[in-house]
């Protein structure tokens, strides 16, 4: 028994020299070691790593109609935005892939490699373009108020909804709009409505649907893009649209200024692919289908 038990220790020690003797022919590279965050040679350009892994990851909002919502009944994605994102991808070769990011998320910035871009309609404004390069416009969308279907009292924006309840998608420029606080370069805006009682939640959507709940029950009117109002109502929505657009905002698709990996190609190569889709008519006519409407022009 125990000459039986010498021999197995003599053959265990014999295979631990031969890993070690093999482990020790292997050179320790900084991605391997874990000392050293530096990207590998292959990872340092974030559009050739795209090219190379064949996948563009966008962000984008999944309860964002027309422009953006996964169908669960298809299993798709679906709107404005995503073919906007499907065919910029294509254009690079590659396939897109995308996954629903809560907008406060993808506004803050600081994205740290979880996606490569976003196209979810985002408007440039001062303050985001100091933490985010945009491509140029692909779209202009209206932003306008609504109010639930039975509601009778606002007519005017420029008086009625003084001090009122108004519902809004979280860090957007229609909160900013409201908090008297927005920023487009280009652009001046009329704050027409006095001291409002701004009510932030998810989604514009989410704005929506606590609209939709009466009038006056969580929100006197909400606001967002026109387009939004009016697939909220085509879906049967009780709201309605109030008054003209209280004004207009260029929407670009945006990428993180502090991406570990360099993506100053990726954002010539998106700008460029996003002139070219002007150019040939292609924002043109998926606007028409998603909208009715060419908005693509200023």
């Amino acid at each position: 028994m125990r000459n039986s038990k010498l021999w197995l220790f003599v053959v265990m020690l014999a295979v631990f020299a031969m890993v070690a003797a093999a482990c020790g022919d292997e050179p320790v590279t900084p991605s391997s070691s874990g000392s050293d965050t530096t990207s590998p040679a292959g990872e340092q350009d974030l559009l050739a790593r795209i090219q190379a892994d064949g996948v563009l990851r966008v962000a984008t909002d999944q309860k964002y109609k027309p422009q953006s919502w996964y169908d669960e009944k298809s299993g798709e994605w679906k709107g404005f935005d995503v073919e906007v994102a499907q065919e910029v991808a294509k254009r690079l070769g590659v396939t897109a892939e995308i996954a629903h990011q809560e907008w406060e998320l993808v506004t803050a910035g600081s994205w740290n490699d979880r996606w490569d871009m976003n196209v979810g309609s985002m408007t440039v404004t001062k303050e985001r373009s100091s933490i985010f390069s945009f491509t140029p416009a692909y779209y202009y969308t209206p932003a306008s108020i609504a109010v639930h279907s039975d509601n009778t009292s606002i007519q005017d924006l420029t008086t009625d909804l003084d001090g009122k309840k108004i519902c809004v998608g979280t860090s957007t420029t229609y909160e900013s709009f409201l908090n008297q606080q927005l920023n487009i370069p280009g652009y001046t805006f009329d704050y027409v409505i006095d001291d409002p009682q701004v009510i932030s939640y998810a989604t514009d959507t989410d704005a929506l649907d606590n609209l939709a709940l009466g009038d006056g029950a969580r929100c006197d009117a909400a606001m967002t893009a026109l387009p939004t109002i009016e697939s909220y109502i085509a879906d049967g929505g009780p709201v309605k649209v109030v008054g003209e657009p209280l004004y207009g905002e260029p929407l670009a698709i945006a990428f993180d200024k502090a991406s570990p990996i360099d993506n100053a190609s990726l954002v010539a190569a998106v700008s460029a692919i996003i002139d070219e889709m002007h150019s040939d008519g292609t924002l043109s006519a998926l606007s028409m289908k998603w909208y009715g409407e060419d908005i693509t022009q200023v």
